[in-house]
């Protein structure tokens, strides 16, 4: 657990990755989407409170119900890829904690409930989950297109009706396809994004 992965593996998950506008005609076996879970459920969370929760899209009627809530350019590229998946948080995740927390759960399910703190906890920790999906499915070999442009009120009020779970952002899962890629634009600095203290 102490060496460092090597060049290979940090291109791969993050140096040489890019985000596809488009996708090959090639599927993703549930198998491979499980893989991507099974791997991305590790990440560190708050409390362990894992509030991220998915719904991954493959039928074809899903995958248009989807994307008449997307925004135009983004309609395209939840129909073509093979797997789009709503990342979003469930705002109840604390009562998940006797089994994911079972040494201190009492003690964080009253931390949780004062206000704000269960809604910006639920909010944080899944969208790190959320990123930790991408880069678990980066480093299993997928190409990952994340987006934000869709109806979040229309997406909750469709597939979460009932619950308390809202919708986060969206991200198709595939094999991009290379014509599809924009030229790679540039990042900020070390100095430029942050400071010693």
């Amino acid at each position: 657990m102490t060496s460092a992965l090597n060049g290979q593996s940090l291109d791969q998950i993050f140096r040489s990755a890019r985000t596809p506008n488009g996708w090959a005609d090639r599927p993703v076996e549930d198998t491979l989407v499980r893989e991507v879970y099974d791997l991305m459920k590790w990440g560190p969370t708050s409390a362990n409170s894992s509030p991220a929760r998915f719904v991954w899209m493959r039928s074809a009627d899903g995958k248009a119900t989807l994307a008449g809530l997307a925004a135009e350019p983004n309609k395209p590229k939840i129909l073509k890829a093979p797997v789009t998946v709503i990342i979003a948080h469930g705002l109840d995740f604390a009562g998940e904690l006797p089994k994911l927390l079972p040494h201190n759960a009492e003690v964080m399910q009253k931390y949780f409930a004062a206000p704000g703190v269960g809604e910006a906890t639920a909010m944080r920790n899944g969208t790190l989950q959320g990123a930790y999906l991408i880069i678990a499915a980066r480093a299993l070999g997928l190409d990952c297109g994340p987006m934000s442009g869709f109806d979040n009120a229309g997406v909750d009020k469709v597939f979460f009706a009932g619950t308390r779970i809202r919708s986060n952002f969206i991200c198709s899962i595939g094999y991009g396809d290379p014509a599809s890629l924009f030229p790679r634009n540039p990042r900020l600095s070390f100095e430029e994004a942050g400071r010693w203290a």
